[in-house]
């Protein structure tokens, strides 16, 4: 059975076909029209499931709207059901996209204890146990909203984006900005590695590749690793 998976997150949706627990092509949409986007890859092929985690906040209408073009609906909450347990203690505010990477990163690495990176809009820091529990997890500023807030909160700081390189130390406003930000997220996630050397480190989001490059850890990194949770669960339902 075909699913499709919808991954929301703040600035971009994420789409796939999913044969069971095997991704088809990943499609990126940016625009407002979500309900639309959606509806015009169902005409594509008739989901059985299709299942949506999404960080931003829909009326009910939008999921009637979906209802009409699947045969199951899953909006991923913490009342769905999963293939791990989850320990967080306020379920309910719990970022699906978090629940989702976690679903992944079990399969990935079965019997391991993991943390998941997710360099988006926030980064954020999740633990899964080897017992397959996702144990809770830290968030902070992701790399452009600490650009961002530089820029918003003070009078003169420039907007600026991830430099290419960075200095150790900077030498003008701009390289201070650039390597206070860049390097200031790269001691943070190091702070972590140091702390929890016996742990599998997995990188997701738009900037992981750009992380990645700049550590000395062995690293894992998954594009598409909420999509890959997604799937999973889709097909744990499709098979329950």
């Amino acid at each position: 059975m075909t699913n499709l998976i919808i991954d929301i997150g703040n600035t971009s949706l994420k789409a796939a076909y999913a044969d069971g627990i095997e991704l088809g092509q990943a499609h990126k949409y940016q625009g407002e029209n979500v309900l639309g986007f959606i509806k015009d890859l169902t005409l594509v092929k008739r989901p059985h499931i299709l299942i949506v985690s999404s960080v931003r906040l829909f009326d009910e209408t939008f999921y009637i709207s979906l209802e009409d073009v699947c045969d199951k609906l899953i909006v991923l909450n913490d009342k769905t059901r999963l293939p791990i347990k989850n320990r967080y203690s306020t379920p309910s505010t719990l970022g699906p996209d978090r629940l989702a990477a976690a679903v992944a990163a079990s399969d990935l690495f079965p019997d391991r204890s993991c943390i998941i990176f997710d360099f988006g809009t926030a980064l954020t820091i999740d633990f899964l146990s080897d017992k397959g529990e996702f144990l809770g997890g830290n968030i902070s500023p992701g790399l452009r909203t600490r650009f961002k807030a530089l820029n918003n909160y003070t009078q003169q700081l420039p907007l600026l984006e991830n430099p290419v390189e960075v200095n150790p130390l900077g030498k003008t406003t701009r390289e201070a900005i650039e390597s206070g930000v860049v390097l200031g997220l790269i001691f943070e996630v190091e702070g972590y590695i140091g702390r929890y050397p016996d742990h599998i480190y997995i990188f997701t989001g738009g900037d992981a590749i750009y992380f990645a490059k700049k550590l000395k850890s062995s690293i894992f990194v998954v594009y598409n690793l909420v999509l890959m949770g997604l799937a999973r669960i889709a097909d744990y339902h499709a098979k329950s």
